[in-house]
């Protein structure tokens, strides 16, 4: 059962001396680092250190913004701790899931992330509700308005090629294709 640490910052300018200070003290065998912005989810040195735990390890960081910048990025490293039976210890905020207070406090954050993914998502909801309520209409803009498909239908009846018809109205081919298409079909369906 290895203690392993993990230590970063943002840039290289800033150094890991602290963190590697305090991992030590925790009694870290062997300390990941690397100087990359937290918000990167690709860290190689991360990687690798995720890597090297096995069941019975223990995770160390010095702060657990170190480890991951987004509730949901830490929630999905720490259930992937979990799953594989390895321990967890933030020195700062003094989670430790080796016991039972440090899973509370785990358990306490998940919910809190669940929670806040569920108001962002009613917010949304009520905001797009609100904007169509106000007319806005949601979606690409359609390349061409009324008046351009009805010169766009004349100019073809008079002859003109679909390749004219599209610089005329400055739109590409496929454009005019799927407008004359269009209204080719809803003649047939007036026959039918």
């Amino acid at each position: 059962m290895a203690t392993i640490g993990y230590a970063r910052v943002s840039t290289t300018a800033q150094t890991t001396d602290l963190q590697i200070d305090a991992l030590q003290k925790a009694g870290c065998e062997i300390i990941y680092q690397e100087k990359i912005s937290g918000g990167k989810r690709d860290r190689p040195e991360l990687q690798n250190c995720l890597k090297s735990l096995r069941a019975g390890d223990t995770l160390v960081v010095y702060r657990l913004d170190r480890l991951a910048r987004s509730m949901s990025h830490l929630l999905e490293i720490m259930e992937d701790l979990d799953k594989r039976k390895i321990e967890f210890l933030s020195l700062n905020e003094a989670i430790n899931t080796s016991n039972c207070t440090g899973k509370l406090i785990f358990m306490i954050f998940s919910a809190l992330a669940e929670f806040e993914k569920s108001l962002i998502k009613e917010r949304i909801i009520s905001g797009l509700a609100a904007a169509k309520k106000r007319g806005v209409i949601f979606g690409r803009r359609e390349a061409l308005s009324k008046k351009d498909k009805e010169m766009a239908i004349a100019m073809a009846i008079g002859g003109a090629s679909k390749k004219d018809i599209a610089e005329t109205l400055s739109v590409c081919r496929q454009t005019i294709y799927k407008l004359l298409k269009e209204v080719e079909e809803e003649e047939e369906q007036d026959f039918a």
